[in-house]
């Protein structure tokens, strides 16, 4: 028997035309001023508005790198515009949360998200300036990280929500902390402590609909992402790397119950449980995927997540994925979800697919990477506004059935 996703997706939606670049334009032009009258309410000064909204506009429309004194140029501006704009994202005191808030707000009504996603983020440096670089692979390359919170549809993903990684050389060096401007709140964190803090700061505040939440943990501490997020009630699916210890706990695998395995080898145990399955990509792409699937029920004996696991029973369910002609187990998951149909489950954590997609097709276009300077309150505001330029080319891509009405 082949199991097959239904999760209220679209199915099987053929690939969209592509739309009139006239009509896109149109589109995206009414997009980007019904967005920025939202996002930029909390502006007081109607010249905050107007910069922001000029930012905006360069970031989708300037060609090559998004720097200040492109977008100027764009603008028709000479050094006072550039000047100007480089004060509202650099030296400004606007805040940008109450601007992601309504981004996400936004968005969420625009193209009602089936996950949130948290997709890290990588930015190449040439130099050690940027807050938060860090050296990587060599002494002359350096990087910045990042996470995301994205909220996804099959169709659609948007970023709402950013945290950056900072390191204990850059927080506790009181010099570093003052020339990139670090709030004297910050502490240094892993990587998974930025996921968890960037998604309770959506989950807490944000007053949008409880969604499941999809996180990449294989870098991360995955009992200690998973008991934070169980202890605030956040449904969660977590890709996991193969070494995880867990405890079996499957009727179906009654010889191994109790003891501890890594999530690869459960998996391997676990081989005879496949079975095949159809999903979906989360894409314009028709047709499906055929691959195979199994489920296990395990506990992690891991301290991180004893307190939440046991006001729950402490069940999860692993799940281990591949597509036709991968290497067994290709992929492994870690959930909370037990009650839903693990092919559902699978489907879902199509989504970073999705986000990944956006990131390098759309994000990358309207310069998410592209902030040049050195402060963490600037790099905060230009990706806040890098995301809203994400959302008016994302929300006015079109879909087929609305073009079709289109012509």
């Amino acid at each position: 028997m082949i199991v097959e996703a239904d999760v209220g997706l679209t199915r099987n939606a053929p690939a969209a035309p592509a739309a009139p670049a006239s009509w896109s334009a149109e589109r995206s032009s009414e997009a980007l001023r019904d967005l920025c009258q939202v996002l930029f309410a909390s502006l007081q000064r109607s010249d905050q508005r107007r910069r922001g909204m000029d930012y905006v506009r360069g970031l989708i429309h300037v060609e090559g790198r998004k720097s200040i004194r492109n977008i100027a140029s764009l603008l028709g501006g000479g050094q006072a515009v550039e000047q100007s704009l480089h004060h509202f994202v650099c030296d400004s005191t606007w805040q940008w949360d109450p601007i992601r808030e309504a981004l996400a707000r936004y968005v969420t009504a625009a193209a009602p998200p089936l996950a949130w996603v948290v997709h890290p983020l990588v930015i190449l440096k040439s130099g050690d300036s940027s807050v938060g670089v860090e050296r990587h692979a060599s002494p002359t390359s350096y990087t910045q990280r990042a996470v995301g919170v994205w909220l996804a549809s099959e169709h659609t993903a948007c970023p709402v929500n950013w945290r950056l990684l900072l390191s204990r050389s850059w927080v506790e060096d009181p010099l570093r902390r003052e020339q990139a401007c670090i709030p004297e709140q910050t502490h240094p964190e892993t990587l998974g402590m930025c996921a968890v803090e960037a998604s309770l700061r959506v989950a807490r505040g944000w007053r949008l609909p409880a969604r499941p939440l999809l996180v990449d943990a294989r870098e991360m501490d995955a009992p200690a992402v998973l008991g934070r997020l169980r202890k605030a009630g956040l449904p969660q699916l977590l890709r996991v790397d193969g070494r995880l210890r867990l405890t079996v706990a499957d009727d179906a695998l009654r010889a191994h119950n109790g003891g501890q395995l890594s999530a690869e080898e459960v998996m391997r145990v676990a081989a005879p449980l496949r079975r095949p399955c159809l999903w979906r990509a989360p894409d314009a792409s028709p047709g499906v995927r055929r691959g195979t699937l199994a489920a296990v029920r395990v506990r992690v004996p891991s301290p991180a997540a004893g307190a939440a696991a046991g006001r729950q029973g402490g069940e999860l369910l692993l799940l281990g994925v591949a597509e036709a002609g991968q290497q067994w187990p290709a992929e492994l998951w870690l959930t909370d979800a037990v009650s839903l149909p693990p092919i559902a489950l699978v489907q879902l954590s199509r989504l970073m697919q999705r986000v990944s997609r956006d990131l390098a097709e759309i994000g990358d276009r309207v310069g998410i990477r592209d902030f040049v300077g050195r402060s963490f309150t600037g790099w905060h505001r230009h990706i806040t506004l890098a995301s809203a330029a994400h959302a008016v080319a994302a929300l006015s891509r079109p879909t087929a059935r609305q073009f079709e009405r289109a012509s």
